[in-house]
């Protein structure tokens, strides 16, 4: 199962080259990878069905109880067979969606890590195990919506979904983390028997609000859904794989997969019944006001991500049944209307629906399978969509205000489905701004498959309700469960009022198709509204958060070097003093100074006076000489008071100085006394504090016994715990191993910079001297003033 699991990583190193090596067909080859994984998860469905669960745990932080634990039930196995077998179509999408893009190695490469992590999540059964592949996932979609970097749209849509999902992932990690405390375990597979417990404990409501969260911003709940409209500029095969039949879905699976510890509360009823509900209805509003195909189908996905929500809040078998047989119908038309609506886009030049029309005759393969799937979505017979909304009315049935939500939802639907279908392929051809042609055949594939799949899963329901749904739906009751899939219920009973709404929905549905015109003018009327709706909010508080970083920046990173030593000795001294008074210190200065030595004494003096000459002095070079003094008589302090390597360090620290200081002196502008005598007064008073704070806390050190525990542990420990005899670089490199690390990414953070600022530079003059080129006309270089500021 790892190698099954973490086997998308390795396709994603070989991608790049192997779009080198076969730039035509990179998509096809890397297909493979998603369908032979497809193949071994169909092989495990006969086993997972019959009842059983398959367990694989393999030992990563055994200290932390945190191991790489996979989990097979019919839960992850039904999003397993999802993302591998849409992820198959999706490679062989982008190979041609992407065929003249010298990009696409990098397109195959971010999808393979994409397909792994979504595995990861699906099969994970330990929570830091999810939590790691859940924060790939956002990641690496974040790197795929802004595939097309050069854009700002891109950038800001990716910007956007990686702060809304990333700031959720955050709470998400502390839910976790207070649920394992709650439950003594972080395995999956041990949390869904303590249900009960978790349930009654008083950390409960937190660990709920944390994991909700999380669910929320990822799935695109209302308030937060608006990043997935946003995440429109990403290319299609990544709308096809990550916002219709993976990623999206990745908090309702979390949902479903906990329900069995976190579910069955009044708390989890009314949260999740509650945002799902205003979820469904405000997408499904939102998309029948919309013109771009793919904004359409983007908010219909949220909205049918609301449904999912609320149908596992409200807990009921039916109601669970309903989430798998609906995750399932959805996935197959969203994902293939999406790639429908790409191909539309690439071969016409647009897929605003205003100037489309009558593409049926030119592109009758991808018409035929864009209609298939709107009929899915729209909920006709014989496809799974039809199966998926009976279901969900008959879930609903008992609660009043969820029927009528999801009765008109399911009509605004119907209107989103004639708008991506028969607005698009029928009527009167319009002119397009690309001449309007078939997508080739690895474009049409997809949409052809997905589409069929549809078909098939609603002819064959009880077969895959028997292999798949049940399983799944027993996973997310916590025990097994046969169900009943039928494409016809009859006409009685439950399966009778059902079958009403469906018709309902229908008829009602295609009247508003019919008169859309009103969706249209109430869109213009309530668009001075949208500036105050959640995305208005949101760049309200990036917009905020950028202001604030500004004013501290001008604040406390204006330039000046002595303003930063100023600022970084008042607030050690401010929080020093805050420490010593709350805490009540008492300060203890050694009694006893009969052991001080004339010549320590002496160099004490001189260290003194090369200070003051320093301060006094009115040439860079009688300054160094000062400083030399002072160093050096550091040294001799270091020396005397045995610490030979430190003094040896001294030594060459104030050497290498001195060298350093006359290659430049000559280069420095003129020595000038730039501070007023109010800002010296300051600096002189500032610096007495410091240095009264410093000498105060040695004579505290020194009064403190000399016995250290920590001495003695590292002299003891040194070699069987680190297998090394030099304490110092045992210290170093494994009792204090972290430290070190964040020592050397800083000096390597400040080289790199360093770096970029060197290569800057002389690429700013040049740009600059081809401006002035410009401006002259003649490409004569004109003489330039440079003002620096020192």
């Amino acid at each position: 199962m790892l190698t099954a699991v973490l086997s998308g990583f390795g396709g994603a190193i070989a991608a790049p080259w192997l779009h080198r090596v076969a730039p035509r067909s990179a998509g096809w080859i890397m297909a493979l990878l998603p369908f032979a994984l497809m193949i071994y998860f169909i092989s495990l469905v006969p086993t997972v069905a019959g009842g059983e669960t398959l367990r694989f745990s393999y030992a990563w932080v055994p200290s932390l109880g945190i191991n790489l634990s996979f989990r097979i039930d019919g839960l992850s196995l039904l999003f397993a067979l999802l993302i591998t077998g849409i992820g198959t179509l999706v490679m062989i999408y982008a190979g041609g969606y992407l065929a003249n893009d010298p990009m696409l190695g990098r397109m195959l490469t971010l999808l393979l890590i994409f397909m792994a992590a979504m595995l990861g999540i699906v099969t994970s059964d330990n929570l830091i195990g999810l939590f790691v592949f859940w924060e790939l996932t956002t990641i690496s979609s974040y790197l795929l919506i802004g595939y097309k970097h050069e854009y700002e749209k891109a950038r800001k849509a990716a910007l956007q979904s990686l702060l809304v999902t990333g700031i959720g992932g955050l709470a998400l990690l502390a839910g976790f983390v207070l649920l394992g405390q709650v439950a003594g375990t972080l395995e999956i597979s041990d949390l869904l028997t303590q249900g009960a417990a978790v349930r009654a404990h008083p950390l409960y409501g937190g660990i709920l609000a944390l994991v909700l969260f999380g669910a929320f911003t990822k799935s695109a709940q209302f308030p937060f859904h608006f990043w997935l409209p946003g995440a429109m500029e990403a290319p299609t095969p990544v709308s096809s794989y990550l916002h219709s039949a993976t990623m999206v879905k990745a908090g309702v699976f979390l949902l479903a997969r906990l329900n069995p510890v976190l579910g069955g509360t009044e708390a989890w009823q009314w949260l999740l019944t509650g945002f799902g509900s205003a979820t469904m209805i405000v997408g499904a509003l939102l998309a029948v006001q919309q013109t771009d195909l793919k904004r359409i189908l983007a908010y219909t996905t949220v909205s049918a991500l609301g449904t999912l929500v609320a149908l596992i809040g409200v807990g009921t078998d039916d109601a669970l049944k309903a989430a798998m047989v609906f995750t399932l119908s959805h996935a197959l038309y969203k994902g293939a209307l999406f790639q429908v609506a790409g191909s539309v886009d690439h071969e016409t030049g647009t897929r605003d629906i205003t100037n489309l029309g009558g593409l049926r005759a030119v592109m009758p393969i991808t018409a035929a399978a864009g209609m298939l799937a709107a009929v899915s979505m729209a909920g006709l017979p014989p496809l799974f969509g039809f199966i998926a909304k009976e279901v969900q009315y008959k879930a609903n049935l008992e609660e009043p205000i969820l029927i009528t939500v999801a009765l008109l939802t399911n009509m605004l639907t119907v209107v989103a489905a004639g708008l991506v279908s028969l607005r698009v392929f029928f009527g009167p051809p319009t002119q397009t701004p690309k001449h309007a042609h078939e997508a080739p055949l690895s474009m049409r594939m997809g949409p052809v498959a997905l589409a069929l799949a549809g078909l098939g899963t609603g002819l064959f329901s009880v077969q895959i309700g028997n292999a798949l749904i049940g399983p799944a739906t027993g996973s997310v009751i916590g025990k097994t469960k046969e169900i009943e899939l039928l494409l016809w219920a009859g006409i009685e009973g439950a399966a009778g009022q059902a079958l009403v709404l469906s018709v309902v929905t229908l008829v009602v549905g295609a009247g508003l198709y019919r008169a859309r015109g009103i969706f249209a003018r109430f869109a213009a009327a309530t668009a001075p509204l949208a500036s105050w709706g959640a995305e208005g909010w949101y760049q309200r508080a990036v917009d905020g958060m950028l202001a604030l970083a500004a004013w501290q920046t001008r604040l406390l990173q204006n330039g000046y070097l002595r303003f930063y030593i100023g600022l970084i000795i008042a607030t050690v001294l401010a929080l020093t003093t805050f420490t010593l008074v709350v805490g009540r210190v008492v300060i203890t200065i050694p009694a006893d100074w009969a052991d001080v030595r004339v010549y320590e004494l002496m160099v004490a003096l001189i260290i003194i006076a090369a200070t003051t000459f320093v301060i006094r002095a009115t040439s860079r070079m009688a300054a160094v000489v000062g400083l030399g003094f002072v160093g050096y008589g550091t040294a001799l302090v270091f020396l005397l008071f045995s610490g030979p390597d430190l003094a040896i360090t001294q030594f060459a620290v104030e050497t290498l100085v001195a060298i350093l200081f006359v290659l430049v002196v000559y280069r420095l502008p003129r020595f000038s006394n730039l501070s007023t005598a109010g800002a010296r007064v300051r600096s002189a008073g500032l610096a007495i504090a410091g240095g009264a704070l410093m000498t105060v806390l040695t004579l505290m050190a020194l009064a403190s016994p000399t016995e250290s525990r920590v001495s003695g542990f590292l002299a003891e420990n040194s070699v069987p715990q680190a297998f090394g005899r030099n304490v110092v670089n045992v210290i170093l490199v494994d009792f204090r191993g972290f430290d070190t690390m964040g020592e050397i990414t800083v000096l390597g953070a400040a080289a790199i910079g360093i770096y970029a600022l060197l290569r800057l530079v002389p690429a700013s003059e040049h740009d600059e001297q081809k401006g002035a080129d410009a401006q002259t006309g003649n490409g004569v270089p004109r003489e330039r003033t440079e003002t620096i500021d020192v």
